[in-house]
């Protein structure tokens, strides 16, 4: 839970490694995908080894670990995650028995955005911020969806930065040797996450529309920091599969109501249905990177510049000035 404190969420140990019995001296760091590996360099730098469990172009909701990743997990000075978005590794980091475990949806108030209605996707439309969390072809196995959290906080740079924060007291914790650096490296990325969430506010202030589409529900949080509605083809999973002919219709109409010229689809997942709806509308798409992983494909080399562009997109589809 969000309101208990920090310490308590952080699997500590009173007696901390200060990284001397290592054999560079490095903070071995395991993180489970690329927004957790960019928070342990950001604030690590040169004190850590990081390494991300899942490689770049994988679809993070569908990683299964091998053996060999399962026994290194085992073997880290520290790891961070995020629960409910990888079953696979949730499993894995609860046995790994390693003492300082960084838990990301610990770290920030979760939420659930928008509601179940007939099986789809809707926005709540109380307060224009809602968005569809559920996965609408009843897909297990991913732990938001048995709490109906939506796990995309990285998404919102200032619950990332409340993640950081989290991050870089393990990292002291974990290495006291070199809690000066982690405090100095952390504020440092709270700065940038600050910076671009006033790029994010004054670009959004004015705009046309404040509706957008896009493949799959990972935009809630953003959208509720931003006074935007997101509405989704399908849900959390974006391999959830085919989307039903009435909520197509709904996107229809919503498009209409609401002036959308623009449907968004991503880098790691494939953008037919994207396509689809777009020429149905008869709008163009364009690209809204969940920033699940970076590859060549990637508009940007890390999480600020993807994220920068993923505000430049969103400015031009909602004609914002």
């Amino acid at each position: 839970m969000a309101g208990a404190s920090v310490l308590g969420m952080l699997a500590l140990s009173a007696c901390s490694d200060s990284g001397g019995g290592r054999a560079d001296g490095k903070l071995n760091v395991t993180a489970s995908f690329y927004p957790m590996e960019f928070l342990a360099k950001e604030i690590g730098k040169d004190h850590v080894k990081v390494t991300d469990l899942t490689s770049p172009g994988t679809e993070p909701h569908d990683l299964e670990l091998t053996p060999r990743q399962t026994a290194d997990l085992g073997e880290s000075d520290a790891i961070v995650y995020l629960k409910g978005i990888q079953p696979a590794i949730d499993k894995v980091v609860q046995q790994s028995g390693v003492r300082h475990i960084v838990d990301a949806a610990s770290l920030t108030q979760l939420k659930k955005h928008g509601d179940e209605v007939d099986g789809h996707d809707h926005t709540t439309g109380d307060n224009g911020t809602g968005h569809g969390d559920h996965d609408e072809h009843g897909h297990e196995g991913h732990d938001h969806e048995a709490d109906g959290n939506d796990p995309h906080i990285w998404l919102d740079p200032v619950k990332f930065s409340q993640v950081a924060k989290g991050v870089g007291k393990a990292f002291a914790d974990a290495d006291p040797a070199h809690k000066a650096d982690y405090a100095r490296n952390t504020d440092d990325l709270v700065k940038k996450l600050g910076d671009l969430n006033k790029k994010f506010e004054d670009g959004l202030k004015n705009k046309k529309s404040d509706t957008f589409i896009t493949t799959h529900a990972a935009f809630g949080y953003l959208a509720e920091r931003y006074g935007l509605t997101e509405e989704a083809i399908s849900g959390i999973d974006p391999e959830s599969g085919d989307v039903s002919g009435s909520r197509m219709k709904e996107l229809q109409k919503l498009a209409r109501d609401h002036h959308v010229d623009t449907v968004f689809s991503e880098t790691l997942a494939s953008p037919a249905m994207a396509k689809t709806l777009a020429k149905d509308l008869g709008v163009k798409t364009a690209v809204l990177d969940p920033i699940e992983g970076i590859t060549d494909k990637s508009a940007g080399d890390d999480y600020i510049q993807v994220m920068e562009s993923n505000l430049a997109a969103l400015k031009k589809a909602l004609g914002a000035q």
